[in-house]
């Protein structure tokens, strides 16, 4: 199996800079979408809590989104470590300004001849894991019922990105010995 700290402990090793990016227009509109669907499952009960739910991506509410978007991306970055590892520059400084970027990114540096297929299901299990994220903490404000079936979704999937990206093996060649 490919050692993680093997990759970084060798120079020799190739290694290829990729970036995953991921819009957050893409983001607003599955959240939307998800959103809308836990309202019209909810039942005549919840009326009230409906439109809450619902109004996920509204003028003020998208603002928690925003925020818990940021969070998810930089839970995504930490888990990935240490693909994702970067240096930080003397002096720096991080506030917390509110950001609404256009897009995430998350840069990982791989061995060569890392699969493309693996980085392929990584994108979709980050974006999932993004709106999970959202979702979750948006329902155990409007809806806590809900929220538990989307902690869980949200745990699967940061185990499944764990895993598809940390245990990958590197293609190993090995010579014939017949003897």
């Amino acid at each position: 199996m490919f050692n993680v700290m093997e990759f970084y402990d060798n120079k020799e090793c190739k290694k290829k800079t990729v970036t995953l990016a991921f819009r957050r227009d893409q983001l607003l509109y599955d959240i939307r979408n998800y959103a809308f669907v836990e309202g019209e499952i909810m039942g005549e009960d919840a009326q009230h809590a409906q439109h809450q739910v619902q109004d996920i991506a509204e003028e003020g509410n998208v603002d928690r989104v925003t925020r818990m978007l940021n969070l998810a991306h930089d839970e995504c970055v930490e888990l990935l470590y240490p693909y994702t590892n970067e240096e930080i520059a003397d002096g720096e400084r991080i506030d917390n300004v509110f950001v609404a970027p256009d897009e995430y990114t998350v840069e990982l540096t791989l061995p060569d001849g890392f699969a493309k297929s693996t980085l392929k299901l990584l994108r979709t299990e980050i974006h999932e894991y993004m709106i999970s994220r959202v979702l979750q903490d948006w329902l155990s404000i409007t809806f806590p019922n809900s929220a538990p079936n989307w902690e869980t979704k949200m745990v699967n999937l940061k185990k499944k990105m764990k895993t598809s990206l940390l245990s990958r093996k590197v293609t190993t060649r090995r010579k014939l010995k017949p003897f």
